[in-house]
């Protein structure tokens, strides 16, 4: 692995994509603003006027221990993700065990998804996201003979995800199965799955889908839920319809940063799951707006980057940047789905902009990950080894 000594003495910063960078900076910016707006009624009323800033100071905290992190993994080859996805793999279906275990695992309104590090509570899911697809582009590259056949092409891979699934159902927690599934099967049709075998899973999906309802009725009520909410506005709609009335509110230009009604109570999960929604009611469209093109920007830049991998010969890299992106971009979009009512609600995080460590973290490692990958193909066309 090379350092910034080995590479003709120019500094390593001026290899990054700036551009990309720039923009997770400015979400991960926006959202630590947006995560101080939208928590203090919460934090007032569970912690007192001493502790309006706490969830703050824990995202500030998150974001600055995810850049840490970010800077540590941006310094490990690609060589070295792809020769231990098998171990890193294998550590993140432990961790899932682990939170199941009764004493080890942190139970919380009912799920139990995180471990305790004293400092933060940490969700496996979210590391699994970045493990699994990391495990899949290596063996996707590592079965390009078999990417025609079922069985020994894609039943392994196919039986992995059942395994990670069943385990991130038993927590519960099915945002993180949609994510991972669409993660896996992106990777497969990105490297040339057969489209048989792809437009065969896809009919699976909806077959699943209603096992899942017909196993967990309220599901079925959240779906309900999206074409009229207001037919139960304090009960099944009562998530839906405060978003909803969050986003009417903010208009063109918002009613102003700080200035949310919803926020106060009426909105739950004002500063994770429903963020988006206080952010359109004070920023207003020009917010949301500029939310979602920072999102695509970011998805078109990890294609770009993998296109340009593609090109030099390093389909690993390739895959890991489009997989990046196809599951920022994905998660990205279920969440603001979900807060404008087209989706059912789902406990899904924005990524970089939400409050919660585990996914910040794991977000920032990812995108230097990215970055690395951007930077090894310049490295490669100025014929440098990586």
């Amino acid at each position: 692995m090379m350092n910034s000594s080995t590479v003709h003495n120019q500094p390593i910063q001026s290899e990054l994509d700036l551009h990309l960078l720039s923009a997770v900076l400015l979400l991960l910016g926006l959202g630590l603003v947006m995560v101080y707006s939208a928590s203090i009624a919460i934090a007032e009323s569970k912690y007192g006027e001493g502790g309006t800033y706490y969830f703050l100071v824990r995202q500030a905290f998150s974001i600055v221990l995810g850049i840490f992190a970010g800077m540590i993994a941006f310094q490990i080859s690609l060589r070295k993700w792809q020769i231990y996805s098998y171990y890193l793999l294998a550590i993140g279906i432990v961790l899932l065990l682990l939170v199941l275990i009764p004493g080890i695992g942190l139970e919380i309104n009912g799920s139990r998804r995180w471990l305790s590090l004293v400092i933060f509570n940490f969700q496996p899911s979210e590391l699994m996201k970045l493990l699994i697809l990391i495990f899949t582009a290596d063996y996707v590259v590592r079965k390009v003979a078999y990417k025609e056949h079922f069985f020994k092409g894609f039943l392994p891979i196919l039986t992995l995800l059942a395994v990670v699934s069943l385990l991130l159902l038993m927590e519960p927690d099915l945002g993180a199965v949609v994510v991972i599934a669409a993660i896996v099967l992106s990777i497969m049709f990105i490297n040339g799955m057969s489209l048989k075998i792809f437009l065969g899973l896809l009919c699976l999906i909806p077959i699943l889908l209603i096992l899942l309802i017909i196993f967990e009725p309220y599901r079925m009520d959240r779906i309900n839920a999206i074409f009229d909410p207001w037919n139960d506005p304090f009960n099944k709609g009562y998530q839906l319809t405060h978003a909803l009335i969050a986003f009417g509110l903010g208009e063109w230009w918002g009613v102003g940063l700080g200035g949310s009604v919803e926020k106060l109570s009426y909105l739950p999960e004002a500063h994770t799951d429903f963020m988006f929604a206080v952010l359109a009611e004070e920023l207003g469209f020009a917010g949301v707006a500029t939310v979602i093109a920072l999102f695509f920007f970011l998805l078109i830049r990890a294609f770009k980057i993998g296109h340009a991998a593609a090109m030099l010969g390093d389909q690993f890299g390739a895959l890991v940047a489009q997989g990046i992106g196809v599951w920022l971009g994905f998660q990205a979009f279920i969440n603001m789905g979900v807060n404008m009512g087209l989706l059912p609600t789902k406990g899904l995080t924005l990524p970089f902009m939400s409050y919660g460590g585990s996914s910040i973290v794991i977000n920032s490692i990812a995108v230097a990950i990215l970055l690395r990958v951007n930077w090894e193909n310049r490295q490669k066309r100025r014929g440098r080894n990586v």
